[in-house]
């Protein structure tokens, strides 16, 4: 398959370095041109407990790329998306498709700009890092899924579902991406709030003073989704209806053991949240992924107070008003009903 990967970071990189050792024909395009001057230079190096190898793959910064393509992979963060999908729709042959492989809604984005025929949804949870240029860390193997975002199972789902298989013989297509895409809300949400502190992934969801607040964050936005007529799905260990209002909360900390166990398994200990936080010092996709929780929310009549909050507390991070510390988790907690 002919594909063009708009973002070869983490998410991005690690797909084309498959793909490519696979035999598709791939191209890279990401804005560090010292990343992409060091994939030309030396190829594109994957590393981890999954696998490691080196695969030559050309290339480009988004100024450099050429020619037109009749499948592109977004795999920006989320913030940047509107900003990607139109310095990317030259590029894209008329009969093409973007695939949002991101975190968030971002289908809603990118069918906005190029129109819901030319998008296909995406939901993947493999942990990834980049680690410097040229090289990406992949922690573990996760849920990969693709689904029109009419929920039909289309020719050109079919084709690019058997490419994917290249990357991971486990990944599937679904007739409810959205429901997939909500599920990793209510997790990335919880994700969000274990960034607050140092501890890794699995450390601070096993932490009973605040298992409250983790449940009580997928209860938000599982309220909203259910709110749109969305029915969320599971994956690796998250059961989405463990985290429904009115269940055992006994229940919900079955769930979250298995979140515990799925997380100790994997080589990627913290989330990307924490990573942009704690090492990269950037602004985190918050806005992105959690303020059309809020939005949404506001619009269908269900409130989303400790969603609100936790923007707010990931905002004072990034501008170096609180520290990542168990004392701003708790300031979090303080906003349970």
């Amino acid at each position: 398959m002919n594909l063009l990967i708009w973002g070869a970071g983490a998410m991005g990189g690690t797909i084309g370095a498959y793909l490519a050792r696979a035999g598709h024909a791939i191209t890279l395009v990401d804005r560090a041109a010292d990343h992409v001057a060091t994939i030309n230079r030396g190829g594109l190096r994957i590393t981890g407990p999954v696998d490691e190898f080196t695969v030559t793959v050309p290339a480009f910064t988004p100024e450099s790329v050429t020619g037109e393509y009749p499948a592109i992979l977004l795999c920006v963060k989320a913030h940047h998306t509107a900003e990607a999908t139109r310095m990317l729709a030259p590029h894209l042959a008329p009969d093409g498709y973007v695939v949002s492989i991101q975190n968030g809604l971002n289908e809603l984005v990118i069918a906005d700009v190029l129109g819901w025929e030319r998008t296909i949804g995406a939901f993947v949870n493999f942990g990834a890092d980049y680690i410097e240029p040229g090289v990406i860390h992949r922690g573990n193997r996760a849920a990969v899924v693709l689904g029109e975002l009419d929920g039909q199972i289309t020719p050109r789902l079919t084709a690019l579902h058997r490419t994917l298989l290249d990357f991971d013989d486990r990944a599937i297509m679904t007739r409810n991406i959205w429901g997939y895409l909500w599920g990793k809300l209510a997790y990335g949400a919880q994700l969000f709030a274990t960034a607050l502190t140092h501890d890794s992934i699995a450390d601070a969801l096993a932490r009973p003073a605040f298992r409250a607040v983790y449940i009580a964050l997928a209860q938000e936005v599982l309220g909203v989704a259910a709110a749109r007529g969305v029915t969320p799905e599971g994956f690796n260990g998250f059961d989405p209806r463990a985290f429904l209002p009115g269940v055992d909360p006994a229940v919900s900390r079955r769930s979250l053991d298995e979140m515990v166990t799925f997380n100790r398994g994997s080589a990627k200990t913290h989330s990307g949240i924490w990573r942009d936080l704690a090492v990269r010092k950037r602004r985190t996709e918050v806005d992105a992924q959690l303020g059309p929780i809020v939005t949404l929310g506001a619009e269908s009549g269900v409130a989303t107070p400790l969603v609100a909050r936790l923007i707010d507390l990931i905002h004072d991070i990034e501008n170096n008003q609180r520290s990542q510390s168990l004392d701003t988790l708790d300031e979090l907690k303080k906003f349970l009903p």
